[in-house]
Formats: structure tokens, sequence, C-alpha cells
């Protein structure tokens, strides 16, 4: 574990909310983004860009070596894509629907991936689409990230970069409307539940192909059509072998036995490309493998009942003999090692510079006794792709190195070396290849996400022994860092059973977990469930790890935060005047973390009207801001935020208007357009402009504002409903009272639900309304 003083899951944020009383008592947010833990967050923007058409996103895998068209599958799928067919081929029945949209459903190992890859090979070769988008779909994060990159690749209005979840709903809206024609793969879905609301529509101008070993019904409604893959034929068998072995200059190797070795196999794709791999590379014939086949001791590998799909059994002897003629190959003895490794990795492929790392130089080294170098290691992954146990493609950058997934279940089930030594391995690689700043929609990030994912899912309770690993913190608060504020709540749920179930509810990793899942929940706007989580959390914290541990610092912080954006305005500044002796004594007077605690108590005196305070220590907070973090970190921009809407308080209008103008600015090019706090930044310079009498103006930004924070916080999130109750001031101030009557309601039933009747803002906003009636 990590030292007291960065711990794994403190890169979660605190972030603290000013609510005013402003436009006729109407609240107002304005934010300050305080951290007991702050990191530089660098949030990229994306500028609106000319599109060269076409386009690709993701990456589908390369053609394997001869490979089989499918005729009659594909044939079915083409009629079906070019005659609007309306039919459902599922494996029991057959009956009529309208469809754009193909599922390919099917065991593995039977070349659903590699069919739906020639799809999008061939729209691109043939220009058949504009767009072509491959994304890998094993989880909801998996598939909005590959929509947010989409978003940004086609210029989809509103996409920015910065909040993946508003950016691929960017994206569906432009496929909606757009007219270029476009193709979309998702490719192994594991969960249909997971495509809830994210299907692509149905359009003239557009198609979509799926790849699943599921059989729910929910695949086979709503416009979509199920068809079964299964194994090759007899006769698709032959050509495979021989166009492969003919490809590879060993026709000689065909020989009168290949019919009898396809059928040994089973027909099963992925068999008989191990099969042929070894062949070429041992120069040996269908006839020889045939019999080291049949002389494989299966029973003692794979018990009887542990293959479901009947699949693993073949893979599992192809496999053994393929690895058991790497392994002498050069440098001896790493391929074994090498493969258990990649076996705990995502299918959708992991980055090649993993296997320069010291983690996996270090655990080969183990493996063999011996030094290994990062061009050793290298030298066993190409060996590996040669025997075609998984498949190298360094042009695919992030997602480089793929193992099938059916190959990856035959090499951990023969694998002997302990697989708490393989995990912690891969995991301590994956932590070396994060980058510093994942804030930003990259491949790299959703590459090391997923390959994060299957290897929690595969190593099961291995990563929780002795301690939580760094790796699974650090995903959970890159979700937090990259806004999938939904999806982290999830995570962080996982990761809490986790930590209780076998740690125990007070160690210090749980305790972090906690913390983290109340983060989860006000980030995503659900006050009092993060207000209980925190209560709980602090009481821990302090008697767990003592009253000034930085640990027990950082939870107090967090839950004073939470109840300010409750409203609860006194309790939280008791604590964070408490917050800040604590931070400045155990961390000192300059340390980022002090001047953060010193930024939010000024917001809560902000709340509970104590101007001249918050004016008093916010001035001294953006000097020290500056001075230590610089000028433009986003500590620094929303400081002056919160200084300018301290201002407008007090009155002093022009001056927070000219701060405010500077902040917008800044927030939009450091965080990007659509961050939450650019969003805020946007709706505080609308307040001072309606405050000055500027009305129209204020109209117009705040019309935006609602429809941002709607989309990138949610209908209901407590900022939303603020949005919508100035945007009804506005409206009103300009003589739009038909307008603002119902926009107005709907902020006060919103408010009286999600906050609650005694919140401040609640109050403010049904005063509001009572008045408004009142003068009619």
């Amino acid at each position: 574990m990590t030292s007291p003083l960065d711990p794994p899951a403190a890169a979660t944020v605190t972030e603290s909310g000013a609510a005013t009383a402003d436009r006729a008592g109407v609240a107002n947010t304005g934010v300050i983004h305080g951290d007991v833990r702050p990191e530089f967050h660098e949030h990229r923007h994306y500028p609106p860009t000319a599109v060269t058409w076409p386009v690709q996103v993701g990456q589908p895998p390369a053609l394997a070596s001869a490979f089989q068209p499918r005729r009659a599958v594909r044939e079915r799928i083409q009629d079906a894509r070019d005659h609007g067919a309306d039919v459902v081929l599922t494996q029991h029945d057959v009956r009529p629907a309208r469809t754009r949209t193909r599922v390919l459903a099917g065991e593995g190992g039977v070349g659903k991936s590699q069919l739906a890859a020639w799809f999008a090979h061939q729209a691109q070769e043939e220009r058949t689409a504009d767009l072509v988008v491959w994304v890998p779909a094993g989880s909801p994060e998996q598939i909005i990230t590959g929509y947010a990159r989409a978003a940004l690749r086609v210029g989809a209005p509103g996409a920015d970069g910065t909040e993946p979840a508003a950016d691929a709903t960017a994206f569906c809206e432009w496929l909606y409307t757009t007219d270029r024609t476009w193709l979309i793969v998702l490719d192994d879905i594991t969960d249909p539940a997971d495509l809830v609301g994210w299907w692509p529509p149905h359009r003239p101008t557009g198609w979509t192909l799926a790849t699943t070993r599921r059989r729910d019904a929910a695949l086979s409604t709503g416009g979509r059509q199920s068809i079964d893959i299964g194994v090759y034929s007899p006769s698709e068998s032959l050509a495979y072998l021989t166009d492969r072995l003919t490809d590879a200059g060993c026709p000689g190797l065909l020989g009168a036995s290949a019919c009898d070795l396809a059928a040994a196999v089973g027909h099963l794709p992925l068999a008989l490309s191990h099969a042929t791999a070894y062949m070429i590379d041992q120069a040996v014939g269908c006839a020889d493998y045939l019999a080291r086949y049949a002389a494989a001791r299966m029973a003692e590998v794979m018990p009887a009942g542990s293959d479901p799909d009947g699949y693993g059994r073949p893979v599992t002897v192809t496999l053994l003999l393929a690895l058991d003629a790497a392994d002498q190959a050069n440098p001896v003895g790493l391929a074994r090692p090498a493969l258990a490794l990649a076996a705990l990795l995502s299918p959708d492929g992991h980055p090649d510079e993993l296997w320069t790392t010291a983690a996996v130089t270090g655990y080969l080294s183990d493996q063999v006794g011996r030094p290994v170098s990062a061009d050793q290691s290298g030298m066993a992954l190409r060996t590996l792709h040669r025997y075609g146990l998984l498949t190298h493609t360094p042009a695919n950058g992030p997602r480089a190195v793929r193992v099938h997934a059916l190959t990856a279940r035959a090499s951990r089930e023969v694998s002997t070396i302990d697989p708490a030594i393989v995990a912690h391995a891969a995991a301590a690689a994956l932590l070396r290849l994060w980058p510093e700043q994942d804030h930003a929609i990259t491949e790299l990030v959703d590459a090391l996400r997923a390959n994060t994912s299957t290897l929690a899912g595969l190593a099961g309770d291995v990563l929780w022994h002795p301690e939580g690993h760094p790796l699974l913190y650090r995903a959970g608060a890159s979700l937090l860092r990259s806004g999938l504020y939904t999806l982290a709540v999830d995570y962080w749920h996982r990761i809490v059973d986790d930590a209780v179930r076998v740690l125990g509810d007070e160690h210090p990793d749980t305790i972090i977990a906690r913390t983290n899942l109340g983060t989860s929940y006000r980030q995503a706007g659900r006050t009092g469930e993060s207000i209980t989580i925190q209560e709980e959390v602090v009481n821990d914290a302090a008697r767990v790890m003592g009253d000034e541990h930085p640990y027990t610092i950082n939870a107090r912080a967090h839950l004073a935060t939470s109840y300010r954006q409750a409203g609860r305005t006194d309790e939280a500044i008791t604590i964070q005047e408490k917050v800040i002796n604590d931070a400045a004594r155990v961390m000192g007077d300059e340390h980022p973390h002090t001047i953060n605690a010193r930024a939010n108590v000024a917001a809560c005196y902000h709340q509970a009207g104590r101007t001249d305070e918050a004016i008093t220590i916010e001035e001294e907070v953006l000097n020290d801001a500056a001075r230590v973090m610089g000028d433009e970190h986003p500590h620094t921009i929303n400081a002056r935020a919160n200084l300018a809407t301290s201002y407008r308080q007090a009155g002093r209008t022009d001056e927070a208007i000219t701060i405010q103008e500077k902040v917008v600015n800044d927030a939009a090019r450091v965080m990007g357009e659509e961050h939450p706090h650019t969003i805020i930044a946007r709706a505080n310079l609308a307040s001072s402009y309606w405050q000055a009498g500027r009305t129209d103006e204020a109209i117009t930004i705040e019309e935006k504002v609602l429809n941002d924070a709607a989309r990138v916080m949610g209908e209901e999130h407590p900022h939303t409903i603020i949005a919508r109750a100035n945007l009804a001031s506005s409206y009103r101030q300009a003589g739009r009272t038909d307008e603002a009557i119902p926009v107005m309601e709907k902020a006060v039933n919103d408010a009286v639900r999600v906050l609650g009747d005694e919140h401040p803002n609640t109050l403010t906003v049904v005063a509001t309304m009572r008045a408004w009636r009142d003068e009619a």
C-alpha cells in the first residue's frame, strides 16, 4: 500500500458548491473544487474541426490468415440489410420482424467477431459507409466511451471530450439526424441490459451489427434480428486448411488426413487456427498432427463436465500442443508464463507496452529463474503470435495484443503457475501504464479500464490480499475524474462489497472505498445517500486511524461538503473550521489540502450570508492557490469563480462580471466546455448579468446552461434544478411571465422531491413562486 499521504483512493475529489440567495431569493450555485488530496486535472477540450470522411473509430481485429467468408451466413446478413428483411433467425424459432440491426449469436471460437470484422473492413475498403465504429461491448463503460470517441471524431454537436456520457448521448443524437452512412459494430455483448438506452437508432442510412454468446429474448426485440453462427462446415474446414497451408508455402503438409483432422477438432475455427500455426512452424503434416492430437491426455487437464459449450476440449488440446512447441522456442521457457498473464487480460486487447514493464519482466524472470529483458519479453509475445495463441498488431495501439476468450480460458485451465502471482504481476503492469492525467477520452484509458475489469473478474479475491490492490482504486477514481458518476456509483458499490467481505468493515482500505462511494453519490446528486455513508465513514476513520490522520481529515471534509449541498450550512461550517485547523497543523498552512479546506469554509460562509468573511478568505485563497498550484490549475480557477460569486452577493457586480468572464474562458479551455464546473461558471456569469440588468444576455446563457446541466448531470441533479429556477426568474424579469411560471413550477416540484421541504433552495423557490402568485 502507498504511504498515508498518497492512498490509492484519495484520488477522489471533494467538490464544494456554494448556493447563494439570488434573484428575488432564487438560489444560484457557485462551485469550489476543493480536495484534501488535489491532483492536476488536465481536461482536454476538443474544438470543432472539419471532418475528413470516411471515418473509422475503434480497431476491428485483423482478419485471420485464410479467413473463410462464411458465404451462406454472410449472404443472409447482406440480404437482410439490403432488402430490409423482416426476419428473425434464432436457434429454435423463425418469425417476421422488421430490422436493421443484426445480432450474431454463437459460442466461443466460432468466428463471430471475425465475421463482424469482415463487414467492418469491407465497409472501409469499398467506401460503403462514411463511418465505421467498432465498440467492445463487454461493459456499459466501454460502450459509453466508444460512443464518446465517435462523437468527437464526427464533430457531433455538444461533444467536447470532457464528459463521456454527455458525448455518447450527443453521438446517438447525431446518428438520428445525420445523412451520412454508418456501420456500428457492438462486439461481444456480455449483458443486453448494458445496452438499454444505447442501441443505435434504426435509420435508412445506417445499420448495427452485434456479436454475443447470449441468447436473451431482448436481443431479438426492438427491431433486431438474431442469426446463429456455428462451426465451419466440412467444406469450409477443408478450404481453411488448404488456404492456410498453401499461403504459408506448405501445401505438402495437407495430405489425405485433412478432413479427419478437421473433424477431430470439431470444425472449430479457433482450434484449426492453433493446429495450422503449429503445423507450419514445426513442418508437421495433417496426419502427424492428428496422431499427436489423439495422443494428448485430455482427461488429466480438463475433467469431464468442465466444458459446458463443448468447444473447450479441442481448443485445450490444440493449445497444449502449440504451447509445448512455443515454450521450446527462444527465449526458452517464456511462452507458458507469458500466455498465463495474457489470459487474465481483456480479449478486446491490451497495449504491447505492458510487456516492457518491470512488473512483467520481473514476473517472467521469477518463472524461469534467470533475468529476462524487455526485448526477450517482446520475443515471447511474438512467439505466441506465431503459434496463433494470441495476435499482436502493433498498429492497434492500446488494443495491440488480443487473446481469444476461449484460448484464454483453456490457458487458465492448464496453467500450473500460482494465480496470485500472475494476477499481481498483471495488475502492477496495468498500473504502471496508467497515465497521470486520465480525465480525457483516450483509447489508452479505455483499454486500461477494460483490462482492469477483466482482471478483477478473473482474479477474484486474489487482488484483495494482503490488501486492496491500488489498481482497483485507480480505476474507480478514473471514473469519477471522467465524469462517469453513475458508473462510478456502481463500481464503488462492488469495491466496498469486496473490501468488507475480504478485509472487514474497519480496514483502512474499506474505509477509503466507502469514502469514494459517498463521493460518487454526491457527484451524482444523491446527497442523502452520500451523507449516510460519510457520517459512518468519519466515525470509523477516527476510531480506527485516529482523529488527525489524513484519511480522517479527508473523510470529514467530504461530509462537510455533502452537508452544505444538503443545505445544512451551520453543521458544514463547524466541520470545515475543524478541517482547516487539522489540515494546517498536520500538513502546513500552504499545503494544497489546507488551501482547499479554507476555500470550502469560505463557501460555507457565503452560503450562510456571511459574505464579508467569505470574501476575505477567498481573496487569500486565490492568491495562495495561484502561487502554489498555478494560475490555470482547476482549483485556482474555481477559487476565482467563488470570489466573483461573493463579490456579486456583496453588490460588487461589475467586479464579479469581469472575473467571471475570465473564469468561463479559463474553465472552458482547461476543463472543457461541458465540464460541470464550466457549466456552473457560465450560470454564475448569467446571474451577474441578470443582477446588472442585462437580462437578454442572461437568458441566452441560461437556456444553454439548463440544457447542458440536464444532459451532463441529469434532470434532477441539484444544479439542474437551480439552473431551471434561475431561467424562470430571468424570463419573468424580461416580461415573459407565461413562460416563467411553468418553468418555475417544475423547479419547485423537483426541489421538493429531490432536496426536501426544508432545504434552503427549496424554501427559496417555493417562496418565489408564492410571491409571483400573490402578485398575479
